[in-house]
């Protein structure tokens, strides 16, 4: 790992820290001396040895541990009783960073606050004399712990921690390897957010490691960097970087993210306005200018604005860096972008002389009509084979000075076929905008399954692309008087946990059981959660019940609330508000003329980690 980080160029990016977490202790963690011992096989000529192997290599070494008292069986490593001692031993190592964890710690019901403390002082007085970085890692939260007060949680890290640690843990892990989700990068930077008072030069809040390649897509991992990077935030890599793809690699080298990061100021970043599935983050910086992350949590591409003087700078024209793309470009105000679902732009945005290519900003392909039916506008449409769909791209130019004769051009599948209905303006004026139609044809033979459609717009002021719009090609509506839509084809399904389950609750190898009830047929998730259908206009109701089943009891106490939405063309027809264990909820909802429906659970506030939701005896007459 040290020779890769060398050889990479992540080490002089910033990634200098060969960190060990837990396991790289012996068997018996502790000598008949009392001092810890390193795995003899794995590390034969001892910890020391290796330390000093990172450091030839000109990189810093971490090493773990545990504030609490080492539990066998409980938890694998632990310092307490030893604090002085394990200080020493680590600084004599060469040891030039420690995490703390508090696994043990919790299982012997420590007060944190003490024990970090105590833990801290041992570092600065450790009798080499060695500077060590300080890790503190409280990953106890609840209820995805259990029931622990306030006190005990990394929530309340931030009122000792800033005092004696670099940096701190503000939140459980971000996820289990090869199984991170989006969902909880999101919940760990909403944490990670909650106190940025606290944060400055040489303390940090640290909402845990960077996950490329370990569940999320490329997109959703670029926007941990974004996030991250705004929130000035440690960048801890825990996949192996010797087998991330080159986009990865590039997305933890880019040369303008991390001098946002690694910005002096070390202010970290607040929103701008107000919370939602859109959202602006800022983050002032030591030259005066501001780094900006627009955010979208939706799962359709979106467009996302704010002002310069939202952002607290002034003057009329100011410069606009996109650190992915490293296009410049001048805005009379307006700060706008396309985002791509689950996609954050991550600008920079300087005070700057009038002059520069105009910002102009493409949206993507938006779905209007398919057929001579008007839709809802939609980035995200399910369609079927032979459809003809209606799209229209906006363009807006944000920028002091006139974009002359922009070309735009459509992206579809190879099979497809596209014609614009209508030229493309002339000029798009400062501030203005323009919108362009198009018709795309999908061949009556196209196979189920996702497909996207993109724009590019090219003009005298460069070449701008927008984020993929989603047409997805669904089986064939349902047909009959009583059908049971549990177990006709979904076109897209996702649970919190796990997996969607047809007929069984989620998890599978239990029946649908609500209040005692068992129920033939329905779905069985954990929220958050999304299935959805394709009706085609077809049907005309749709009637079943929902619930919490009974295997919640099994779990844990914690939890064990959902919320159940029934949404056609985007529109709520029907809602259960908070649906508790021990009942379950009747509805019979009209969905005549519905195309798209999706079956929407929430986890009612509380946290969706036993939340297991249940849609039962779907029934729709079709």
């Amino acid at each position: 790992m040290a020779d890769f980080l060398v050889s990479s160029g992540l080490a002089d990016a910033g990634y200098d820290i060969v960190w060990l977490d837990g396991g790289w202790q012996a068997d018996v963690p502790r000598d008949a001396d009392g001092l810890l011992q390193g795995d003899p096989e794995r590390f034969p000529d001892g910890m020391a040895a290796l330390a000093d192997a990172i450091h030839d290599r000109g990189l810093r070494a971490g090493i773990y541990t545990d504030a609490g008292p080492y539990i066998p069986g409980t938890c694998g490593l632990g310092s307490g009783d030893h604090y002085q001692t394990d200080a020493n031993t680590f600084a004599a190592w060469g040891y030039d960073a420690v995490k703390v964890d508090f696994l043990c710690g919790i299982a012997a019901d420590l007060d944190p606050r003490r024990a970090f403390t105590a833990f801290a002082q041992a570092l600065r007085d450790n009798s080499s004399g060695r500077e060590m970085i300080f890790n503190l890692c409280n990953p106890v939260t609840s209820p995805d712990w259990g029931d622990y007060p306030e006190e005990q949680q990394s929530t309340w890290s931030w009122t000792y921690a800033p005092g004696i640690a670099e940096s701190w843990r503000t939140y459980t892990d971000v996820g289990f390897v090869g199984q991170i989700q989006f969902k909880d990068v999101l919940r760990n930077f909403d944490a990670n957010a909650r106190h940025p008072e606290v944060a400055g030069p040489g303390h940090f809040s640290d909402p845990d490691y960077l996950g490329p390649e370990l569940g999320m897509t490329t997109e959703e991992f670029r926007t941990q960097m974004s996030l991250w990077t705004v929130a000035a935030a440690p960048l801890i890599i825990s996949s192996d970087p010797r087998t991330l793809s080159d986009a990865s690699m590039d997305i933890l080298l880019d040369e303008d993210v991390l001098a946002i990061d690694q910005d002096r100021l070390g202010v970290q970043g607040t929103r701008v306005g107000p919370a939602g599935t859109t959202e602006t983050w800022a983050k002032p910086l030591t030259d005066g200018s501001v780094a900006v992350a627009l955010l979208n949590r939706g799962d359709a591409p979106t467009e996302v604005s704010t002002t310069a003087r939202d952002l607290g700078l002034r003057g009329r024209s100011f410069e606009v860096l996109d650190t992915w793309t490293d296009a410049r470009t001048q805005s009379a105000g307006t700060v706008r972008a396309a985002v791509p679902a689950h996609g954050a732009a991550l600008l920079r945005v300087t005070p700057a002389r009038p002059g520069g290519v105009p910002r102009l900003v493409a949206t993507a392909p938006t779905f209007t009509a398919v057929g001579s039916d008007d839709v809802a506008p939609t980035t995200d449409l399910s369609a079927a084979a032979g459809d003809r769909l209606t799209t229209e791209v906006t363009l807006h130019n944000d920028g002091s000075t006139p974009v002359r004769a922009p070309r735009v051009t459509l992206a579809v599948p190879e099979g497809w076929s596209v014609r614009a209905l209508g030229a493309a303006p002339r000029v798009v004026r400062p501030g203005g905008s323009a919108t362009l139609d198009f018709a795309v044809t999908v061949p009556g033979g196209a196979t189920t399954g996702g497909y996207e459609v993109t724009a590019a717009v090219s003009s005298g002021s460069g070449r701008v692309t927008t984020p993929p719009s989603a047409v997805t090609i669904a089986p064939a509506p349902p047909s009959g008087d009583a059908v049971v839509l549990s177990r006709h084809p979904w076109v897209s399904a996702s649970s919190g946990w796990m997996e969607p389950t047809v007929d069984q609750s989620v998890g599978g190898g239990s029946p649908l059981t609500v209040a005692g009830t068992v129920h033939g047929s329905g779905i069985g998730v954990a929220s958050p959660s999304h299935v959805r259908y394709y009706l085609g206009g077809a049907c005309g109701a749709l009637s079943g019940r929902v619930g919490i089943d009974d295997v919640v009891g099994t779990v844990g106490p914690e939890g064990g609330t959902a919320t159940f939405d029934v949404v056609g063309d985007g529109a709520v027809l029907w809602s259960s508000g908070t649906v508790e264990r021990g009942a379950a909820v009747p509805f019979d909802v009209d969905v005549t003329g519905v195309r798209d429906l999706r079956l929407r659970v929430g986890d009612a506030g509380d946290g969706g980690y036993n939340d297991r939701a249940d849609w039962l005896s779907l029934t729709a007459s079709c």
